[in-house]
């Protein structure tokens, strides 16, 4: 039988290990369990460690101020839970229910300590909902800082897939861009070619903007900031691609390329980019040919 007693902590530290029995079959139970993302085992050791923080807390008596020196080890294991859990691939109902859980064993087992004592059980459960409330929400924030980092390294990832430097010849680099261009893509199409330029010696660099659907003065501003980069890294740069459509545009937007080098296509850059090198492609003999 439990002890009546209006001391919430001291009744988890009696009956902490009954209370993680019931807060186990609980998230095994509910709807939210996710097998196929997390083990019993793990859960358990989550379950288990968390419990022994927050019970570590709450034995000082403060139920409040979750900024205090004693509940460091609690919110420390609540943002790594949430996080890890972010990255593996919980929506943050399945997340946030991890501490609603826990709260809704918790009250049924001060419903048990308290039977008979409505008005220290109404005192007793008012407090630890403010406190797991609390928790709640910073579960709730812990999980959208992971998922905002996780979107960045994403965003990060895909703008160096979409910006590959390609050694077309030696001494020759290119860079195809396919997309619009805006202030951070410019950035990692600067860093990425010239460290390429640096790795390679490189002493002519390509940019083909056959893939930029439109140019703008904003975009022009950016093809010209990576020119000047090249330029100072000491190689030159020609911009191939150049469609009419986006020849009148820029003249239009009255964007200043005459101390460019452009080329209609990606050969003629190529071609320009050899002859500049001292070298040209000729035509070999084929077998019917030296017949």
């Amino acid at each position: 039988m439990v002890a009546k007693t209006d001391d919430t902590a001291t009744m988890i530290s009696r009956r902490k290990s009954a209370i993680l029995d019931a807060w186990m079959q609980a998230q095994l139970a509910s709807k939210t369990l996710r097998p196929d993302l997390m083990s019993r085992e793990e859960l358990f050791v989550q379950s288990r460690e968390f419990l022994d923080a927050f019970q570590g807390a709450v034995s000082t008596g403060n139920f409040t101020d979750t900024s205090a020196p004693e509940y460091r080890p609690v919110l420390r294991l609540l943002e790594d839970i949430s996080i890890s859990r972010t990255r593996q691939g919980f929506s943050p109902a399945e997340t946030a229910m991890y501490v609603f859980s826990l709260k809704d064993t918790l009250l049924a087992f001060l419903q048990e300590a308290h039977a008979g004592q409505p008005d220290i059980l109404n005192r007793e459960v008012i407090r630890l909902s403010k406190l797991l409330d609390t928790f709640g929400l910073l579960t709730f924030d812990a999980y959208v800082r992971g998922r905002e980092e996780i979107i960045h390294r994403q965003q990060q990832e895909l703008l160096e897939l979409s910006t590959p430097v390609i050694k077309v010849w030696e001494g020759v680099l290119t860079l195809p861009l396919i997309g619009t261009l805006d202030s951070a893509r410019t950035q990692v199409v600067m860093e990425s070619l010239l460290q390429q330029i640096v790795a390679t010696g490189a002493s002519i660099a390509i940019l083909d903007i056959s893939g930029v659907p439109a140019v703008d003065t904003l975009v022009a501003q950016h093809l010209l900031k990576t020119v000047a980069a090249t330029r100072l890294m000491g190689a030159e740069c020609i911009i191939s691609g150049i469609r009419p459509e986006i020849a009148q545009t820029m003249v239009g937007l009255g964007v200043d390329l005459s101390g460019v080098r452009t080329r209609a296509s990606m050969a003629d850059a190529l071609k320009e980019s050899l002859k500049a090198l001292g070298l040209r492609i000729q035509k070999g003999e084929t077998g019917a040919d030296r017949k």
